[in-house]
């Protein structure tokens, strides 16, 4: 359990927030219990040094206020939407005997000792953290799930995980699943045309070569005697020009 130090504060308006922040406290409340709300003040540097701790918000506290201890829970924090600094949090009270539901976080171990994931199976988490009902003493700080000996297929329920002393989760009536291994997911390639054989293109090409040299041929031979036909046709003309030219005048 963490242990911090945190003020009174006896701040009143916005002003007065801001002030506190500017030198380097987050504003804070305890609440819940038979004790009133307490105004309080901690050091960002500290605050922020707890934030990087894994569960933070499932961790129970204790915050020392002028010198008496005092176990509380973090329920919510505020966030400056600009610089994604904490603004403000609230801790709640830990009363004993009562009961608090939390959502929990889910850790799974030993992902190297399960033969399905050894084989390329995929493990699915279908729930990465668990509500549960806790006496407020006695929270876990995180459910452990071992992946030893968990072959493809295998489904992980919330009964197979140990839960603490008279802790119990919020959904009832059902064995709730909380993973599974599932097999490797396999991408099929599209299938390729089928590639046309070296010798019928080839018999193609040639074909289609022939085809084309005897259509050029015709096509010469056709062009061929057109020319010769028209050259016959001006010499024709030609002639009878001259023989009109030679023949004598008529006699009237």
């Amino acid at each position: 359990m963490n242990s911090i130090n945190v003020s009174i504060r006896k701040t009143n308006t916005k002003g007065e927030i801001n002030s506190l922040r500017t030198k380097g406290s987050v504003p804070a409340v305890i609440y819940g219990g038979k004790n009133e709300n307490q105004k309080i003040s901690i050091s960002k540097k500290t605050l922020k040094v707890l934030l990087d701790k894994e569960n933070f918000l499932s961790n129970i506290l204790s915050i020392t206020i002028d010198g008496k201890p005092e176990n509380v829970l973090p329920k919510e924090i505020v966030w400056d939407p600009i610089t994604d600094e904490p603004i403000h949090i609230d801790f709640l009270r830990i009363v004993e005997g009562g009961r608090i539901t939390l959502e929990i976080p889910v850790k799974f171990i030993n992902d190297e000792k399960s033969p399905g994931l050894k084989r390329g199976g995929v493990l699915n988490i279908v729930r990465r953290k668990v509500e549960l009902k806790c006496p407020t003493e006695n929270i876990p700080t995180e459910l452990i799930v071992d992946l030893e000996g968990l072959d493809i297929g295998s489904s992980i329920k919330i009964s197979s995980i140990k839960l603490p002393e008279k802790v119990t989760p919020t959904i009832q009536g059902r064995d709730f699943v909380v993973a599974t291994v599932a097999a490797p997911t396999i991408i099929k390639e599209p299938e390729k045309p089928a590639e046309v054989a070296e010798g019928e293109e080839g018999a193609e090409g040639a074909a289609a070569a022939e085809g084309g040299t005897e259509g050029e041929a015709k096509a010469a031979e056709g062009d061929k005697k057109e020319g010769d036909k028209k050259e016959g046709e001006k010499k024709d003309t030609g002639k009878k020009e001259d023989d009109k030219k030679k023949a004598p005048p008529e006699k009237k």
